[in-house]
C-alpha cells in the first residue's frame, strides 16, 4: 500500500517520559500482555459478532482499515464491518453532510451503517479486532487515533503532529466528549495534550474512563 511521502512535523513539546526506554518498554509489555489476554478472553464473543455481521448484511466480516501510524507509516488494521459493503464508494456522495471541520469525515446519522453496525458502534464492539494490531505492535491500547490514509494526505503540519507517537485504540479525545467535537483541530489539540503530558498513570486513567464510556453506550 503506497502513500505519498510527506514532511513529518515533530511535536514541539514531548513529555519527558517518551525519552525513557524503561517506561516505553513497560508500555509495550502492558500492551502485549493485555491485548493477548483480552483476545483470548473475548474470542467466543468475537465469533458471535462475526456471525452477526455475516448474517445481517452481504459483504466481508472484517473491514480492512487502511490507516497511518507513527511518523506517517501506513499499515492495515481491522474492524468488524459496521457499514454496507460499498460504503467507501458511497462516501463521496455524503461529503457535503460532513459534520467535522477539517480532513476527517464524521456523520452522526450515517445511512451507510447497518443495524448491527449501529449497535456495535454504540458499545465500540466493532473496534475489538484492533486488539490484534496492538498485539502485533502497530498500535497501542492508548494513543492518538490513527487517521485514514486518504485523510492523512490532507493533513496540515500541525495535524501531523498527532503521529509523533504510536496510535491507539482509545485516546483522550474519546473520553472527552468525542461526539461533541466538531473541529478536527480541537481533536488534534487533545491528542497533543496527551502526547505532551504522557505517563503510564495517564494511560491507566484513560483506560478506566474508556471502560466507563463503553458501558454507557456513548459511541456512534
Amino acid at each position: 500500500m503506497a502513500v505519498a511521502k510527506q514532511q513529518f512535523a515533530a511535536v514541539s513539546v514531548l513529555s519527558r517520559h517518551w525519552c525513557s526506554p524503561l517506561r516505553l518498554r513497560y508500555k509495550r509489555a502492558f500492551d502485549f500482555l493485555a491485548s493477548l489476554f483480552l483476545l483470548v478472553l473475548v474470542s467466543p464473543f468475537l465469533l458471535v459478532l462475526a456471525l452477526l455481521v455475516k448474517l445481517s448484511s452481504s459483504g466481508p466480516i472484517l473491514y480492512n482499515w487502511r490507516v497511518v501510524g507513527k511518523g506517517g507509516r501506513p499499515f492495515v488494521s481491522y474492524k468488524f464491518r459496521s457499514m454496507v459493503a460499498n460504503a467507501d464508494q458511497l462516501k463521496a456522495e455524503l461529503e457535503v453532510q460532513n459534520e467535522m471541520k477539517g480532513p476527517v469525515f464524521k456523520l452522526t446519522h450515517d445511512p451507510r451503517i447497518t443495524s448491527v453496525g449501529r449497535w456495535m458502534r454504540r458499545y465500540s464492539l466493532d473496534e475489538l479486532p484492533q486488539l490484534y494490531s496492538v498485539f502485533k505492535g502497530d498500535m497501542s491500547l492508548v494513543g492518538p487515533r490513527p487517521p485514514l490514509v486518504t485523510e492523512y494526505s490532507r493533513f496540515s503540519d500541525y495535524q501531523k503532529q498527532k503521529l509523533a507517537v504510536k496510535p491507539g485504540i482509545t485516546c483522550l479525545w474519546q473520553v472527552s466528549g468525542r461526539n461533541q467535537v466538531r473541529d478536527f483541530d480541537e481533536w488534534v489539540r487533545l491528542d497533543l495534550e496527551y502526547i505532551q503530558n504522557w505517563s503510564l498513570t495517564l494511560d491507566f486513567k484513560i483506560l478506566l474512563r474508556t471502560v466507563r464510556e463503553v458501558f454507557s453506550g456513548s459511541g456512534k
